[in-house]
């Protein structure tokens, strides 16, 4: 079976049953006119398995977890009550809706993936501390680098939160951006197999300049928009500076501890009241879980295959998932 064969194996193992289950949910809409009011654990399992193995690689979390949400039937505008029947607000004042419950607890659950990457690269993260302290240069330049670039992405979410979350966070949306970075990504692995023919002197992630790590960080603005990938566009960030594949997904993982841990943590405080009252903590603990492990797995994967293979196999599953929502959203299975 060839690597390109694996991940459509891998990704169709998610996709499949979400179709099944999204056209019962369709089914049951009919047949229910309040939907589903909490998240159950075979929600969070699901949810968890899509934000672990897709969280890392360059075919965007978000994107998979919004299209996952509405095959699960949880992106639902009925109002949610808390346990003792009180109904939940919104900051706004207005209900508190499923879909805003599971468009939070999809980024809560981030907090997963992001211990997978503090586990596996704590190496790294000790390196950074010794730099703070002043015994390693390397450390210093390498937590500079990660500042410059979370600092964009940060101003840019800040001020558009709002409305990324009203007009983007949608089936359609996704698909457009998908079929857009498999065009950006083809573009940009032909522009460094040019240069790879040219010279083998690339930059060492340790050696990276200020400069690099700004155009990084301009790069990772543009994942703000769901089914782009903060993932891809690091790594290409990571192949125009003139990193190798391997160091451009490092750098990936490292920055997307600081981008992802604002996202989480701006996310509880602005909806974790809410949540708390709406929905059961039980799958919240399983989703946390199975996203921690199914990381894990992915980020140690993902680095040898980059070496192996490039970026041309993650272009061509997005253009295939692209294809396939088109179709389901014209067919009215969303």
């Amino acid at each position: 079976m060839t690597n390109l064969a694996k991940i459509f194996f891998i990704f169709a193992a998610i996709l499949l049953p979400l179709v099944s289950s999204g056209q019962n949910g369709v089914q049951e809409e009919k047949n229910s006119i309040a939907g589903k009011s909490d998240i159950s654990y075979f929600d969070s399992v699901v949810l968890g398995l899509v934000e672990g193995i897709t969280e890392y690689l360059p075919v965007s979390s978000t994107g998979h977890l919004i299209i996952a949400n509405a095959f699960l039937d949880l992106d639902g505008d009925q109002g949610l009550s808390s346990a003792e029947g009180t109904p939940v607000l919104a900051s706004d004042g207005e209900p508190y809706t499923m879909k805003m419950a599971a468009d939070a607890y999809a980024i809560v659950i981030q907090f997963g993936a992001i211990m997978a990457v503090v586990v596996l690269y704590w190496d790294c993260l000790v390196k950074m501390l010794f730099g703070l302290f002043g015994r390693d240069a390397e450390g210093l330049r390498l937590f500079r680098n990660l500042v410059v670039a979370f600092i964009p992405a940060a101003l840019v979410g800040l001020l558009f939160h709002d409305a990324i979350d009203e007009y983007l966070f949608g089936v359609a949306p996704v698909i457009i951006a998908l079929a857009a970075g498999a065009a950006l990504m083809f573009f940009v692995q032909k522009f460094y197999d040019a240069r790879a023919k040219k010279t083998d002197k690339f930059t060492r992630m340790e050696d990276m300049t200020a400069r690099q790590a700004l155009v990084v960080g301009l790069l990772q603005c543009v994942a703000m928009w769901p089914g782009t990938s903060r993932s891809m566009m690091t790594i290409l960030g990571g192949y125009i500076v003139g990193f190798k594949p391997a160091d451009a997904a490092r750098f990936s993982f490292l920055l997307g501890l600081a981008t992802l841990s604002a996202a989480s943590l701006f996310k509880v405080a602005k909806d974790g009241a809410n949540m708390a009252a709406a929905l059961s903590p039980g799958p919240l603990a399983v989703g946390l879980i199975v996203a921690f492990f199914s990381s894990a797995i992915s980020v140690r994967w993902l680095v040898g295959f980059l070496t192996r293979k490039g970026l041309k196999p993650f272009a061509w599953y997005r253009i295939f998932v692209a294809i396939l929502l088109a179709v389901l959203l014209w067919s009215g299975a969303f």
